[in-house]
């Protein structure tokens, strides 16, 4: 018999088994990251969380510590995006070199920008969740000031350095090669979420939004000027005032619920017959996911990121016509076949975001990273 003249196959990359991951604690980020470790964790994967930003809510305290194979690192560095943080940017960095250094993760997983230029031992992965420029841009209507150089410059440089960047939307990802530059190696995953905990429930005749109610972005502004033109109440639900407090927002017609625990809020989805989100700037919407999820009838802002995530699976509005919001509200509100099947697609549509699939995505994208030579005993 003669022998074989095959080429061998390549070493294949071994399983990841410990990943190092950053998180904020202060937005949608915490969702996002709890979701993912719960599936990463769930496939025998460690996974150590270094949070930063504000101290852990007892709420995400309780999540973080419900998961077996996750371990938390606490800190309340400033975040990069907050007012004078390059000290805290800084110290985070030493802290994270040496949480790595102690645990030999095979991948660093970073919910933020900075520390992708950082010199980790193992690769890099970055998740371009949002930014101050594409914000500023989508917000104010022009380039973001000269007082954000800095921001630009460290941004790059970790954007640049990482291995990997990955977003949540092809249009996020478009936002951050126009901002910093064409990236040499980029990827879209989408967000996810649990549908088991957004179960509909028996509609009501009221609207709801939920996020920083602070930030402009979110647009809660159209909604005060939208709720007096409607026969039935909105809810908003979600933090009033910025971290540092320089932001803070004032509800006058819409009904406000202040912070809600995820339960509550899940609650609150499931009864709601229609969720507004008029955003201005929504790189992906995990609230607009969970209350499709929980059979709620979209009305979104019309910005690229959402017609990407919903396409027919919701109703669009500009997001500075307060009178069209009104509008679109009342008719769907008005007893008719259009509410329900508009919920139905959205409901559809987020049941394709599944967490598992999430994780196998980002779960593949780490085994292309890792070196045979980094393999974690």
């Amino acid at each position: 018999m003669k022998p074989s003249t095959s080429s061998p196959e390549p070493a294949r990359p071994p399983p990841v088994r410990r990943v190092l991951m950053t998180a904020d604690t202060v937005g949608g980020v915490w969702s996002y990251a709890l979701e993912l470790c719960r599936q990463l964790c769930s496939r025998g994967v460690r996974v150590e969380l270094a949070t930063m930003g504000a101290p852990l809510s007892p709420a995400q305290w309780r999540e973080a510590r419900a998961l077996p194979g996750l371990t938390v690192h606490k800190s309340t560095w400033r975040l990069e995006w907050m007012d004078a943080p390059w000290d805290d940017v800084r110290a985070a960095g030493e802290w994270l070199l040496e949480l790595e250094a102690r645990l030999s993760p095979d991948v660093v997983h970073l919910n933020g920008y900075c520390h992708g230029a950082w010199p980790f031992r193992a690769p890099v992965l970055v998740v371009a969740h949002s930014c101050v420029l594409s914000w500023w841009e989508a917000v104010k209507h022009e380039p973001a000031p000269a007082r954000y150089a800095r921001y630009r410059d460290e941004v790059a440089k970790g954007l640049h350095a990482a291995s990997v960047v990955v977003a949540p939307t092809r249009a996020m990802l478009d936002a951050v090669t126009r901002h910093y530059g064409a990236l040499p190696s980029a990827r879209v995953i989408p967000n996810a979420r649990d549908a088991q905990a957004f179960a509909p429930a028996v509609k009501e005749r009221f609207v709801l939004a939920a996020g920083r109610l602070w930030d402009e972005a979110k647009n809660l502004a159209a909604l005060e000027a939208a709720a007096p033109q409607l026969p039935f109440p909105v809810y908003v639900a979600g933090d009033a005032t910025s971290p540092g407090g320089s932001e803070r927002a004032t509800t006058r017609s819409t009904r406000p619920l202040g912070h809600l625990p995820p339960p509550v809020l899940a609650d609150w989805m499931a009864r709601a017959s229609v969720y507004a989100l008029p955003a201005r700037y929504e790189p992906f919407g995990l609230s607009a996911l969970e209350a499709a999820l929980a059979g709620c009838a979209l009305v979104l802002g019309d910005i690229p990121s959402l017609r990407e995530v919903w396409g027919d699976a919701a109703r669009f509005v500009p997001p500075d016509d307060p009178r069209a919001l009104a509008r679109t509200l009342r008719l769907l509100m008005n007893p008719s076949s259009e509410r329900e099947a508009l919920a139905a697609r959205g409901r559809q549509r987020a049941l394709t975001f599944t967490p598992g699939r999430m994780a196998e995505a980002y779960l593949e994208l780490y085994a292309g990273l890792v070196r045979p030579e980094r393999r974690v005993s």
